[in-house]
């Protein structure tokens, strides 16, 4: 009896934040170790959870791991600038196959062999996210002088059309998304899944925009974790150096939903099982929340 005594408890506990998300749409960013086979079936899990609790979850993965991988086996060469892989017309054909193919399908499994209902798309299906070339420059410090760096079919979206994710949704589906968008003369571009959740969720005016990583958020110079931010406070730490290194893309994602529109943003770690969970349905959450105050 006392199990089923504790067991009801966490019911009753969680019942505020099941009401304060109900029919709210949630973008989720799962990728690095938090799809590892060891929690992906947790993760799969959380969002049936969270479909089955009324809340509309959107599913955005990466792949870095996998694309790079298969370039291996094929002796395909790649490289990265500035975090960015270098995508040339024969490695976009492997980012295109390994992402909406190997990725998406077994993501989606996974959520049907939980009790769930999803759907696999990419950016390219009824021009969900119409991308432009990403433009980066730098400048050599010796000269000063600033030159573009060509990074080949690396997009970043310019429009995402909420509409055929809505679509999907009303029939009672859970949307999982491959970070492929298409260009304007349809040509195909692999962009960030980061950039591409952070898209998404401004799109749908999401509730919440959340973030899989591999640390546990962010931490302050004395390494402790800092549960909540806000837009300004995340500024500040960017600039002086408390937030570096691959934070800082994540961070700036964070930023641009928020002033989106999306309700606030957070970073996990992916890695923790059921966090998902722990962050939506307990007081405390589970690791860093950014808002705009």
């Amino acid at each position: 009896m006392a199990r089923w005594r504790s067991t009801a408890r966490v019911l009753v506990e969680a019942l505020p934040y099941i009401l304060r998300y109900d029919s709210q749409t949630i973008v989720v960013k799962y990728g690095g170790n938090a799809m590892e086979e060891s929690v992906a079936h947790n993760f799969a899990q959380d969002i049936v959870l969270m479909k089955q609790t009324g809340i509309d979850p959107v599913v955005v993965h990466g792949g870095g791991p996998q694309i790079g991988a298969m370039l291996k086996k094929l002796s395909i060469h790649s490289e990265f600038i500035d975090g960015l892989r270098v995508t040339d017309a024969a490695a976009i054909e492997v980012v295109e196959m390994v992402l909406t193919g190997k990725i998406n399908k077994a993501i989606v499994s996974g959520i049907n062999a939980a009790g769930g209902r999803a759907l696999g798309v990419s950016g390219k299906d009824g021009n969900l996210i119409v991308a432009r070339k990403l433009e980066r420059t730098k400048t050599d410090p010796k000269t000063g002088e600033t030159r573009t760096i060509d990074l080949g079919f690396v997009g970043e979206p310019e429009t995402v059309n909420p509409d055929v994710l809505k679509n999907i949704m009303r029939s009672d589906l859970i949307p999982v998304i491959a970070p492929i968008g298409v260009g304007k003369a349809g040509e195909t571009y692999n962009i960030n899944a980061d950039t591409v959740a952070g898209a998404v969720a401004g799109a749908m005016n999401a509730a919440r925009l959340v973030l899989l990583t591999d640390v546990e958020g962010v931490l302050d110079r004395d390494g402790k974790l800092l549960s909540k931010l806000s837009v300004a406070d995340a500024r500040g730490l960017i600039a002086d150096g408390t937030i570096s290194g691959g934070m800082i893309p994540k961070i700036q994602t964070a930023i641009e939903a928020v002033e989106s529109g999306v309700s606030a943003a957070v970073i996990l770690d992916g890695r923790i099982p059921h966090v998902l969970l722990l962050e939506l349905f307990t007081e405390h959450g589970a690791g860093t929340l950014i808002t705009a105050g």
